[in-house]
């Protein structure tokens, strides 16, 4: 039904690990065929290509849903219909930021300052060129394929490039003057697919069974016992996403409790419930979590 197109590259493998554990297992004869299949009646083709490239040919109809970046999105300018972001990275759930930098003894200050004539070196001319034009700067913006961090200040005189901490251009001696885009990864299609009721409820159901796997990661289940007299010190430490499930254990006097934590801190918390009278404690790892 659906024509499915991956990104290949730096999210290559944090993307099939999100699929896979989604029920959405990608299958490929190698790690380098660009061809793929779902076992999922929902998804009829599965190409997986540059991220750069997915927001045109999802535009042009070429796919009907894909992955990529919103910078790739700006950048194209490409006309899709985005489902929803899906926050993960190549390395964390940090969303990439697509930045301004110059020479950490650079006058410039922020994108206004920088003369004009200036030479601006990136992977992102377009996205590059109608920012600096809001911003009245007439600049020499140039294509980059890549090393792009090591152009100031021979080749370059400031540079626009992607990152999520920031160290690496510090690293290169470099300092951010202005954020022009943050950008998550995101489910995109092509607005005449998305706007086909029997494609969209496809689409809508895949989105969830992959949001229900980004809700899971950072959190488990938290099962167990406490005696009725000593129930609400314990529900008084427990942090859930709404309020604890607590069930009354046949014979009465004492309850089971169940709710969903964060992990960092379970380490804490753990000992606590023991202190406040709760037993048999387990923890369980979590595959979804759909709202």
């Amino acid at each position: 039904m659906l024509r499915m197109v991956l990104p290949k590259g730096s999210l290559e493998k944090a993307t099939l690990e999100l699929f896979a554990a989604a029920d959405l297992g990608v299958s490929r004869s190698s790690q380098v065929d660009y061809r793929a299949t779902i076992d999922d009646p929902r998804v009829s083709e599965v190409r997986i290509l540059r991220p750069q490239e997915i927001p045109m040919y999802v535009a042009e109809g070429l796919f009907d849903i894909g992955i990529t970046g919103r910078d790739w999105v700006e950048e194209t300018g490409a006309e899709v219909v985005t489902l929803g972001q899906l926050q993960y990275s190549k390395a964390s759930s940090r969303p990439i930021q697509v930045v301004l930098a110059v020479g950490a003894d650079s006058p410039v200050r922020c994108a206004a300052d920088l003369p004009a004539g200036a030479r601006v070196s990136t992977e992102y001319p377009g996205l590059t060129r109608r920012y600096l034009e809001k911003a009245g700067v007439q600049a020499d913006v140039r294509l980059s394929y890549g090393a792009t961090e090591a152009k100031v200040p021979d080749i370059a005189d400031a540079v626009v490039e992607i990152t999520e901490t920031g160290r690496a251009l510090a690293a290169a001696g470099l300092r951010v003057v202005e954020t022009l885009l943050v950008s998550h990864t995101e489910l995109i299609a092509n607005p005449a697919a998305a706007a086909d009721p029997v494609k969209r409820h496809a689409m809508d159901q895949l989105h969830t069974l992959l949001q229900g796997v980004l809700e899971a990661r950072g959190q488990v289940l938290l099962k167990l016992n406490v005696a009725a007299e000593r129930l609400d010190a314990v529900v008084g430490v427990l942090p859930s996403m709404k309020s604890p499930t607590v069930s009354e254990l046949l014979g009465g006097g004492a309850y089971a409790v169940e709710t969903v934590v964060p992990t960092a801190g379970v380490n804490v918390l753990i000992p606590e419930l023991k202190d406040r009278g709760a037993t048999d404690i387990i923890e369980l790892p979590l595959s979804k979590i759909v709202h």
